[in-house]
């Protein structure tokens, strides 16, 4: 058992305007299951970054272990898997390699493909196995669960339950829930080491942000109760000093100094409470500082006038030269959110740009059968990928002809700062730019949603606020989602492709 112990660390990225993190300290054991959550742009790729000794930064970071960082570069893409292992990791020993490639299921076989041939998911698996397979190296996993399927992200969770020593992050709380033991989260004001799961966490979350929520209500009324006694005793303390200027009362003279001294009585008073109103405020500024908002999200979406919107029909769908599906039909009725479930490679992409082809006219993917659409059909999409994403915000609006005001309340309300707003696309952070291509999204009245995989890289938070709004709006949706907690809480049906991959 070591440690890992950071102390008074603070990075800015050069150009930057304000820091990524600052005066940050924290401690973890490097046989911990640690997880590490925080909200898109928080710095958890940055962290992990810091951590492997790639950037530059102020304060210190001490560790007896090497760092790992999952995924690893491949330089040639073609190269066979043991020879992208290899490159990895020139002193790696093959039975070792063998013997978590079995425990991920895999069989060894697989070395002997080239890299290029195997899948998302089959990528994951061999590169973790590839990590831990050093056994002594403490490793940096950035978001494994990525496109792949619930079947691959459960055995991947199998297996980790049996690892230790690995910091993960991960935005899958069901995932976290099952392979981890400790939670580092990145709050808004500091970073803090929870023992326990995400759920864990996340429950003593919720009890320090009502106790704070009560506590800062408490102080809002203890300052206006004081500005009020405040302004009442001043108002007092003048009233009395113009007594000592008034008339003669039965020949006598008024008493100046007692009137004086009644007066600067109150008069303190008055200072002592807006003293105490000062404190009282202070106090109520050093809450709410870990808080997170996450506001209701609206959508407006158009109502078809026809029941039925989508039809496929004895289909027959192919991915270049493979056929994927055949002879396969389905439907999509307005007001459902159906889910398109099955492995990787079973064609559940190759449905969507076949619908996404048949709305502009276009037969791609379609080698047989008939797509029907509701005539006037609106669609929405949004993309697996977020890459490619460059520019200004307003340029991006503009191009798509989004209502910029609409476009902007979005992203605000997914936890964009204004600061943000200002920054290029190019620097944004990967979970930044898929709240981009959703705010896209909902800024568009559509009778059909198509989102593919749309919660990538989403922070948890995030995944709440978008699955709230669906369950408030139902709009007709067309999903592709492996996170199962989000993908149960908002399909009303679900359908299930064979999958013809090996993942």
């Amino acid at each position: 058992m070591s440690m890992i112990q950071v102390e008074h660390l603070t990075f800015c990225y050069d150009g930057g305007i304000e820091p990524v993190f600052e005066d940050v300290s924290f401690v973890i054991d490097t046989d911990w299951k640690l997880g590490l959550t925080g909200r898109n742009g928080r710095g958890k790729t940055t962290l992990l970054k810091l951590l492997a000794g790639e950037y530059e930064y102020s304060g210190s970071i001490r560790a007896s272990v090497e760092m790992d960082c999952f995924p690893f570069p491949v330089g040639n893409m073609s190269a066979n898997v043991i020879d992208v292992i290899e490159e990895a990791d020139p002193s790696y020993e093959l039975w070792k390699v063998c013997r978590e490639l079995t425990c991920l299921d895999m069989a060894p076989e697989i070395l002997y493909r080239p890299f290029t041939t195997l899948s998302g998911g089959e990528q994951t698996r061999v590169m973790l196995a590839a990590l831990f397979a050093r056994e002594n190296a403490f490793l940096l996993i950035d978001e494994p669960t990525n496109h792949l399927d619930m079947e691959a992200r459960e055995r991947l969770m199998g297996y980790l339950q049996g690892k230790k020593g690995f910091i993960l992050v991960s935005h899958d709380r069901y995932f976290l829930d099952g392979c981890v033991d400790h939670i580092l989260a990145i709050n808004r004001r500091n970073m803090e080491v929870v023992r326990g799961n995400f759920t864990t966490w996340q429950e003593e979350k919720a009890k320090k942000d009502a106790f704070e929520l009560g506590e800062n209500e408490r102080l809002k009324k203890d300052i206006r109760r004081l500005e009020a006694a405040a302004a009442r005793t001043e108002s007092w303390s003048e009233t009395v000093e113009k007594t000592k200027k008034g008339v003669r009362i039965g020949g006598l003279r008024p008493d100046r100094g007692a009137i004086g001294h009644k007066a600067a009585k109150l008069m303190k008073r008055s200072k002592n409470m807006e003293s105490r109103m000062r404190t009282a405020a202070e106090e109520k500024r050093k809450l709410l500082k870990n808080v997170e908002t996450a506001e209701e999200l609206k959508i407006c979406p158009l109502v078809h006038h026809k029941k039925r919107l989508v039809q496929l029909e004895d289909v027959t769908l192919s991915y270049g030269v493979r056929a994927v599906l055949e002879g396969w039909s389905m439907h999509i009725d307005r007001g459902e959110r159906v889910l398109l479930a099955g492995g990787n490679g079973s064609g559940k992409s190759t449905v969507i740009r076949a619908i996404l082809s048949a709305a502009s006219g276009e037969d791609a993917c379609l080698a047989g059968g008939r797509i029907d659409l509701a005539p006037g059909l609106v669609l929405s999409y949004v993309p697996q990928d977020p890459g490619g994403l460059s520019g200004n915000l307003r340029d991006f609006a503009r191009e798509r002809g989004l209502d910029l005001t609409l476009f902007m309340a979005l992203l605000r309300k997914m936890d964009f700062s204004r600061l943000q707003f200002e920054k290029p696309m190019e620097d944004y952070s990967l979970g930044q730019k898929k709240k981009v291509l959703l705010a896209a999204s909902l800024s568009r009245q559509a009778h059909l949603y198509i989102w593919d995989e749309p919660m990538n890289y989403i922070d948890i938070f995030s995944r709440d606020q978008i699955a709230g709004l669906i369950q408030k709006y139902s709009p007709t949706m067309l999903l592709v989602e492996h996170d199962r907690a989000f993908a149960e809480e908002v399909s009303t049906r679900r359908i299930r492709l064979s999958s013809r991959s090996s993942d």
